[in-house]
């Protein structure tokens, strides 16, 4: 599986971008989707997993209400769309597919380059 982040960019706190990751490749295998991001001199984090075929999302709780994640099958296309961005929400977004359940960043066997998303006024 082939993913393909983008939408990444720069905005000022309280606005908003979408993300959005495109797959390729065997896209039957895939059960989970999931987002993380790794902020400068930290280590990645997870951010939100969404089921591949329900559609149910999880979020951490430092993104919960602001970011929602969704997924378009027919465009094999999973998106993050993240409000009342603040500067700490600054870092570099991976989408991932896991072909188990994601629990866990060692869960995920693929993942994209990453989009850089920087919050700064």
């Amino acid at each position: 599986v082939q993913l393909v982040e983008s939408g990444g960019g720069s905005v000022q706190p309280g606005g908003s971008l979408r993300l959005s990751c495109a797959a390729s490749g065997n896209i039957a295998i895939i059960n989970d989707m999931g987002w993380f991001r790794q902020a400068p001199g930290k280590e990645r984090e997870f951010v939100t997993t969404i089921t591949w075929r329900g559609g149910v999302p999880y979020y951490a709780d430092n993104v919960k209400g602001r970011f929602t994640a969704s997924r378009d099958i027919a465009k094999n296309t999973v998106y993050l769309q993240m409000n009342s961005l603040k500067p700490e929400d600054t870092a570099v977004y991976y989408c991932a597919a896991a072909s188990r359940v994601g629990y866990t960043e060692d869960d995920y066997d693929n993942w994209g380059r990453g989009t850089l998303v920087t919050v700064s006024s």
